[in-house]
């Protein structure tokens, strides 16, 4: 697996440094994570030498390279990507692991069409280098997934509608999206959660287990609540320029149209930091180095894609921790314990 993984990575890498990407590196340690109110960051903290002056103050570990490799197209970087080491506290399953490897990727001058296109061909070029004979039709857990492109795209509400649900009509009233979840005979959480909650009850169900059987496919057109640091469609803003990747049941990544409104941008972390409140979870500080630079950035497209699973899909690997060679179980045993 440790040879799968070199593979994976030095192809990869090849096929986007002859497409005129430059690859980076930014901090593991940050003065502010994202902001999402359903990731946890690992905090430490930073205690200067004695003598400097300096009061130890908190840092974290990054959960994603965004906010830093959004200040470097801010500077003038157009196309970028790196291999991270990316950190989520907490997430330990068949395919989490706190401790985790991202691709990371940004193109100036194209939104999220453009690279979902440098993706699939990055992924393509990954999955000729595994495979035996330089082809591109891989098994997975019962399923036979082509991965040459162009990927299948499906908007949001086409999936639900599949599954039953209609979630045009529901717009964001989280009472409708309720009805028609019931109708549909699936099982729901407690009354008065929020069309957001609801919405992931349903996906999780009845909608992300049918994705990519055949070949991966994007899931396009989010709705606008679940714009996180994308850009609103201006023909229909009842959706946003964002998409995830799936093949096989299993998310693969999750990219956008970059917003580039520092106003907006800040509305919306203020929003996630009352969400945090709310559900009683750290609030972290404002990262303003990356707002100021949000302002300045051009038009881009960016993605996130968890190398960890591809490699999992890619090789057969049943769960994540098969693909690692220091997986997150040891960390739950005592540093003296031995394994049986």
């Amino acid at each position: 697996m440790a040879r799968a993984r070199a593979r994976l990575q030095g192809a990869v890498r090849a096929h986007l440094a002859a497409r005129g990407f430059d690859e980076v590196e930014t901090p593991c340690l940050v003065p502010a994570p994202g902001m999402e109110p359903h990731i946890h960051a690992f905090e430490t903290s930073f205690v200067p030498e004695a003598g400097t002056g300096t009061a130890a103050r908190p840092l974290w570990l990054h959960s994603s390279p965004e906010y830093a490799m959004k200040r470097l197209l801010a500077d003038g970087f157009d196309r970028i990507f790196q291999f991270a080491r990316v950190f989520r506290n907490g997430e330990v399953s068949s395919t989490h692991n706190p401790e985790f490897t991202m691709l990371e990727m940004y193109r100036a001058g194209t939104d999220h069409r453009g690279i979902m296109e440098d993706l699939e061909q990055a992924v393509e070029a990954g999955a000729r280098a595994l495979h035996p004979g330089g082809g591109t039709q891989l098994r997975w857990r019962g399923h036979s997934v082509d991965f040459a492109p162009p990927f299948d795209r499906l908007p949001v509400a086409a999936a639900f509608a599949r599954a039953g649900v209609n979630l045009e009509g529901c717009g964001e009233d989280a009472r409708k999206l309720r009805s028609a979840a019931i109708a549909r005979g699936l099982d729901l959480g407690p009354e008065g959660e929020r069309f957001d909650d609801l919405f992931f009850r349903i996906f999780l169900q009845a909608v992300e287990p049918t994705l990519g059987h055949s070949r991966p496919v994007y899931l396009t057109d989010w709705p606008a609540s679940m714009a996180a640091l994308a850009r609103i469609r201006s023909d229909d803003p009842r959706w946003a320029e964002r998409f995830e990747l799936y093949a096989a049941g299993l998310e693969l990544a999750n990219g956008f149209s970059e917003l580039n409104d520092a106003a907006e941008q800040r509305r919306r972390l203020l929003e996630e930091q009352e969400e945090r409140r709310r559900l009683s979870r750290p609030v972290y500080p404002l990262d303003e180095r990356f707002l100021a630079a949000v302002g300045r950035m051009p038009d881009a497209g960016g993605v996130a894609l968890g190398l960890d699973r591809l490699l999992m899909l890619l090789t057969g690997a049943e769960r994540i921790r098969d693909v690692l060679l220091f997986p997150a179980e040891e960390l739950l045993k005592a540093p003296g314990a031995r394994d049986t």
